[in-house]
């Protein structure tokens, strides 16, 4: 069979989606290629569906002319698993966006994949309730990327990943065929569990394009502290402490090691946050209860944290007295900006054993040291569910704070070639990467593997699961036109 022209498949997506929603030439570039990169976005068209049926005209027509799709909810992803080319069509879900319905009786609620976090949140406090997903991208981040990321975030240790909210979803595969399992029930054990086939696939196997979640009983009482640590088997006595001493309330436990505590918290630094402790402390935490009773859950968690200065299980603390308070001290976890103007930086979410994170990031320490003299290494990450985040500077920062946060920068006048960059980039991939091998680590939390880490999937998963999911891929997607080349 003779595949269409460009042109006519372009004409094909038109009458699916109407010409004004097929985008082509100046209004793809006028597109940024993602929510931290201005760059022009590369593909051969942007296509807007705005239905699941629409969805599966594109792909049908996609697949009959064997044209790469490349999915977009709100590329707020670090893994480079929306990365498109001139070659590719992208696929974007920004006009699904409708909350089509809310049952507080059976606390869930329904919405298109192209839906922001942060509505489905307003939605659900609404109707008495709360969502159970929560990061620092909840502004721009679509439900979509999070079911195709099985997205983690700052509550993971309470309500777990996005996968222990989507009860069910709706599903396009590679040649149009639509898989609906839009269930709304907590207990479903009719055969095999299909939505977790595309939870966490990237957009490989197929486009999520609606979904049913979970909605949990409100806790709209927080309490918020900002504790500091001289060693890190303080931490872990402090998260063992307060798991138990605030009768399952705990909802975070973010650890700040001091560099980027530092950053973050340097006047000359423009965007820096207050630093409600001393800034010499070489560890900080977030710890965060969450609960109904505001005047009881302030006491049960002030005592929590008298208890454990009492015990020099923390070394100084400050709790949050007002709703800015609070927001102050988030800022100074959810702000990364700051540091992303090093030129370059690597940036990493990996997952390790608790007990083996300080001896885990003193090796990378040192190695990153060994390797660039004037590097930086910033740690920080959702401690009470393993995960760390890293960001790798082989250089100081331009016009900024040096590596600590203390006055001007000396910054090489030799500007590092494309080639140069990438020669880091790989130095800095083993040393993160090659430690958690012998730990039995992750080299992605819950980012993803998209392009960036494809060549270390081996790293943290054996031969026959990589084979089952290269089969998996090849059933649902023979062709290879979703996200092709990511993952595996």
């Amino acid at each position: 069979m003779q595949e269409p022209s460009a042109d006519a498949l372009l004409d094909t997506l038109r009458g699916a989606c109407g010409a004004e929603h097929v985008l082509v030439g100046d209004d793809v570039s006028a597109r940024a290629t993602h929510f931290w990169n201005p760059a022009p976005l590369s593909a051969r068209a942007v296509v807007r569906p705005g239905s699941t049926a629409e969805t599966a005209a594109v792909l049908a027509a996609c697949h009959a002319a064997g044209q790469s799709v490349v999915t977009h909810g709100g590329v707020t992803g670090l893994a480079g698993g929306d990365t498109s080319t001139d070659d590719d069509v992208v696929v974007s879900l920004e006009r699904m966006r409708d909350i089509e319905h809310v049952d507080p009786t059976g606390r869930t609620i329904t919405v298109g994949a192209g839906c922001v976090l942060e509505r489905v949140q307003a939605a659900a406090r609404e109707a008495g309730l709360q969502f159970g997903l929560d990061l620092g991208a909840r502004g721009s981040c679509t439900i979509g990327g999070n079911i195709a990321t099985n997205a983690g975030g700052l509550s993971v240790l309470r309500y777990g990943m996005m996968r222990e909210q989507v009860l069910g979803l709706e599903a396009v595969l590679a040649d149009g065929t639509v898989v609906s399992s839009m269930n709304r029930m907590l207990k479903n054990n009719a055969g095999y569990d299909l939505r977790q086939l595309f939870v966490g696939s990237e957009g490989t196997l197929g486009i999520v394009t609606r979904a049913v979640l979970r909605l949990r009983a409100p806790t709209p009482s927080a309490q918020t502290a900002l504790v500091a640590f001289e060693r890190f088997g303080q931490v872990t006595a402090l998260l063992a402490h307060v798991d138990g001493a605030l009768n399952g309330t705990l909802n975070a436990c973010e650890v700040i090691w001091n560099r980027f505590y530092r950053l973050n918290t340097d006047p000359a630094n423009e965007g820096h946050g207050a630093a409600p402790l001393e800034r010499d402390h070489p560890i900080y935490a977030i710890v965060e209860s969450r609960g109904a009773d505001p005047d009881r859950d302030a006491e049960t968690f002030a005592r929590a944290l008298e208890t454990a200065m009492e015990r020099e299980l923390v070394t100084d603390a400050v709790i949050a007295r007002s709703g800015r308070e609070r927001a102050g001290i988030w800022h100074l976890r959810e702000h990364i900006d700051i540091a992303l103007r090093h030129e370059p930086v690597f940036t990493y979410d990996v997952s390790l054993p608790i007990v083996d994170m300080g001896t885990y990031l003193a090796e990378v320490e040192r190695a990153v040291l060994a390797r660039w003299p004037d590097g930086v290494l910033y740690a920080y990450g959702h401690l009470a569910d393993g995960n760390l985040h890293l960001l790798v500077a082989p250089r100081p920062m331009p016009a900024a704070g040096d590596a600590g946060g203390d006055g001007p920068a000396d910054v090489p006048a030799d500007e590092p070639t494309a080639s140069d960059i990438e020669a880091w980039h790989r130095a800095s991939d083993e040393i993160v990467f090659a430690p958690l091998e012998p730990l039995g680590g992750s080299v992605s939390a819950e980012h993803g593997i998209g392009l960036a880490k494809k060549a270390h999937l081996p790293r943290s998963r054996g031969p026959e699961e990589i084979a089952l999911m290269r089969a998996l891929k090849a059933t649902l997607d023979p062709g290879g036109i979703l996200n092709p080349g990511k993952v595996v």
